[in-house]
């Protein structure tokens, strides 16, 4: 009797224990940065030249020209469906790569052996100037990955910033599923920041690099001009700007709407709502930023976690026309006559990004000239357009599918995020997408982003429960003489699992 007694007694503390590790695992295991609320809306003023200073931009006051902006408008070629890419030139002599940017990655990659599908590689024989760490390295996406080893060289962009960097280089020496059939680069150029840098941080990551060695301001804008187009359906691909150190006005109309970015890793920001049409799928906002939300520009589609995506293709259909469930996973395309377009069929979709003024958010809208793309032709006969928008794992993305409708502008130096209706994102007089705001976040829950348990005061009191919890534990499988078993890992984040990709196959 005595011993049911006791067997209760221990149950009773394993329970306790129980409930207070499960209020540990709910507080997140990363910390977030404060808010800092400013103006919602910043019209910034024209730069041509810039160089650091306290807050990221400054005005035309850098004798050298280490930055011209207009000399990098137009610097990129290609377009959603295959990535957009930069020429550089990498060694000594210069060999010249077309690099794919991606701001969804930390890690300058570029392919240092052959392979069937590009049509050459930076030989590190050649260059004079090319160090190798004998480090391996590794990067495993959703699709495909790649080998090789970390090395550095010099580094110069024909239009980008005026001098030459030593940076460190992932020599691809051996990949699969990451170069396709049909692209016109050979490495990619990780914007991230250094957390997503492979194998580690320490690598510093290309524009940190820059930054630091050339002292341009912290922050780079991206224009993508394929305006949902693959390069399949035009012999001329759009390509666009990728501008190193600053905002360049021409490039834009109106003013820039900002968004915190909420941690340094990918470029995560928080999603408040979506609306197909004009209707709101009401959704609690957190499944909109489950497990995160970020823009990258080395995702093809906008995806969408399971569940939203779900939301997403239930409103869509109930305005459109009937089409097989290919077509919404992406297995099928919908063809219609030569000359004939779907898109009066389908709503415009918005996505309400929280403002740097916590207390409100702004509205990116696309067209369905954005998301409904037409890659492929039949015989000269029929159109072929494909869905893009996917369901997604690993959080929502804002990939090439929304990009294309504006100019993105990732200020790092202020920690935020802008976009402005892009001059390019216009078809037959008519622009394919809109922008709007301000408009009051209180209609949402505060914080959007995960857990609402953030502060240092709470970790500790987390962690001394579970420390309490380890010890009890531990005592009561003694006695009870329970074997210890090992749990696995297959929990931990990997590279799989954190970087994202979705290329056409």
């Amino acid at each position: 009797m005595a011993r049911r007694a006791s067997l209760a007694t221990w149950a009773l503390v394993l329970g306790v224990c129980v409930g207070a590790c499960r209020c540990y695992f709910s507080i997140p295991m990363k910390i977030y940065t404060g808010r800092v609320n400013v103006s919602s809306v910043v019209d910034l003023v024209p730069v041509r030249r810039a160089t650091s200073d306290a807050g990221g931009l400054s005005l035309a006051s850098d004798p050298s020209g280490a930055v011209n902006f207009l000399d990098m408008v137009n610097n990129l070629e290609g377009d959603s469906g295959r990535g957009y890419y930069i020429e550089m030139s990498i060694g000594s002599p210069g060999q010249q790569l077309n690099i794919l940017v991606d701001t969804g990655s930390s890690n300058f990659a570029v392919a240092a052996a052959p392979h069937p599908f590009i049509t050459h590689y930076f030989n590190t024989a050649l260059s004079s100037t090319y160090s190798s760490s004998s480090r391996t390295v590794a990067v495993k996406y959703t699709q495909g990955n790649w080998e090789g080893e970390l090395g550095e060289d010099r580094v110069s962009i024909p239009q980008g910033p005026n001098g030459t960097i030593i940076i460190n280089i992932a020599a691809i020496l051996s990949s699969e599923g990451f170069f396709l059939p049909g692209v016109n680069w050979q490495g990619i150029l990780g914007l991230a920041y250094p957390m997503l840098a492979r194998p580690d941080s320490s690598v510093e990551p290309f524009f940190n690099s820059m930054v630091r060695q050339l002292g341009i301001p912290d922050i780079f804008s991206l224009q993508m001009c394929g305006a949902g187009l693959s390069a399949s359906s035009t012999a001329d691909p759009a390509g666009g700007s990728l501008i190193l150190g600053g905002v360049e006005p021409t490039l834009y109309r109106g003013s820039i709407w900002y968004t915190p970015i909420l941690e340094e890793w990918y470029y995560q920001v928080e999603v408040l709502k979506l609306e197909v049409g004009n209707q709101n799928l009401n959704l609690d906002c957190r499944e909109y930023n489950k497990d995160k939300a970020i823009v990258d520009s080395g995702t093809t589609l906008l995806r969408l976690p399971v569940n939203v995506f779900s939301a997403v293709v239930e409103a869509i259909t109930r305005s459109s026309l009937e089409f097989s469930s290919g077509f919404w996973d992406g297995t099928k395309l919908a063809c219609w006559l030569k000359g004939e377009t779907p898109w009066r069929f389908f709503p415009k979709l918005s996505i309400y990004l929280r403002a740097t003024n916590s207390s409100q958010s702004f509205r990116v809208t696309i067209l369905p000239q954005l998301y409904i793309q037409q890659i492929a032709d039949v015989d000269g006969t029929l159109d072929c357009f494909r869905f893009g928008v996917s369901s997604s794992a690993n959080g929502l993305v804002i990939g090439a599918t929304v990009m294309e409708g504006f100019y993105v502008v990732f200020d790092r130096a202020r920690k935020r995020l802008g976009f402005a209706l892009s001059n390019c994102a216009v078809n037959a007089g008519a622009s394919l997408s809109e922008l709007a705001g301000p408009f009051s976040a209180a209609d949402v829950a505060a914080d959007c982003s995960g857990g609402s348990l953030r502060e240092p005061l709470l970790w500790v009191i987390s962690y001394a429960l579970m420390a309490l919890c380890a010890v009890i534990l531990v005592a009561l499988l003694l006695l009870l003489v329970l074997p210890c078993r090992r749990r696995d890992r297959s929990g931990e984040i990997t590279d799989e699992s954190s970087l994202v990709r979705h290329r056409i196959k």
